[in-house]
């Protein structure tokens, strides 16, 4: 079989049951396909001879492909890995949602034969890049396929802040933090918080308030092309987190300044023939009349 990737990194919770079964079937069925295959040192033993271990920032580096197993968290996580190389992801689900992990574990096999000859559709999806700028003159950075989120952090009192969008003021906001999505985020946290689903190929911005004070403070969509500020505002016992795709970024105090925009790099992920993001929505959202599928 002619193969346009000669070195695949597969990235999972090897320790998770369902995980681990895919992975005795998979990383065999790589190798006998001439294929070298990578996982991360931070990984357990997998037991396949001819495994390499390497680097978790060595993944993006010498990695053709990367086929994450498990859930939506492990698919960030590994995009987080090759934000900055564009090497294409496939995501194979063994965990609860998978709005993003969308390879049922009875297709692996033909879909990872079809991922090493070129075949899948590529899905390019936008990145957020976050920068906290501290008012002491520090600064911490990070690229976000689903959401940016600042939220309150271990204290019981809400947050005041004020949002800007391309240096104009919006509003001056009180409740439990706020989050910036992508259209791919908007089926995560922000949904929860009464956003809107937005196709992930809309060239827009997601901003969604978390438990806000105001009932009218309310969701709003922007341009990708917008530049959001969030700048926490002095309250007593104010404790607020910064994150990225749900890693942490960074504390935020009174002062600092939070910054989200569209980033230069794109995430592609890789698409099994008859894919459809609207089947999909009516699967994970449980959509339709007694569950007949059209």
């Amino acid at each position: 079989m002619a193969s346009t990737v000669n070195s695949c990194a597969v990235v999972g919770r090897f320790t998770d049951a369902r995980v681990a079964e895919t992975m005795k079937t998979l990383l065999p069925h790589l190798l006998s396909r001439g294929v070298q295959v990578l996982v991360s040192t931070t990984s357990p033993d997998t037991g396949a001879a001819g495994v390499v271990r390497v680097s978790d920032a060595a993944i993006g580096e010498r990695a053709d492909l990367v086929i994450a197993v498990g859930g939506d968290g492990t698919l960030l996580h590994a995009a987080r890995l090759v934000a900055r190389r564009g090497v294409p992801l496939l995501g194979v689900n063994r965990g609860r949602l998978g709005f993003l992990t969308d390879t049922m574990p009875q297709d692996l096999l033909p879909s990872v034969d079809a991922a090493l000859r070129g075949e899948l559709q590529p899905d390019e999806r936008p990145l957020l890049a976050a920068q906290l700028h501290m008012a002491g003159g520090g600064l911490a950075q990070s690229l976000a396929l689903n959401d940016v989120v600042m939220q309150k952090h271990d204290t019981g009192r809400t947050l005041d802040f004020e949002t800007r969008i391309d240096q104009k003021f919006v509003n001056t906001h009180g409740g439990d933090g706020i989050i910036v999505a992508t259209g791919t985020g908007s089926t995560a946290y922000a949904l929860s918080c009464g956003g809107p689903i937005i196709e992930p190929h809309l060239e827009a911005i997601l901003i969604a308030p978390i438990c806000p004070h105001a009932l009218s403070d309310r969701p709003i969509v922007v341009s990708s092309h917008a530049v959001i500020e969030v700048e926490l505002l002095e309250r007593p016992e104010t404790q607020a987190n910064v994150s990225c795709d749900g890693m942490r970024l960074g504390g935020i105090q009174p002062g600092d300044r939070l910054q989200v925009s569209t980033a230069r790099e794109r995430v592609t992920l890789l698409r099994t023939p008859g894919y459809d993001y609207y089947k999909l929505l009516r699967s994970k959202l449980q959509w339709g009349r007694g569950g007949v599928e059209r």
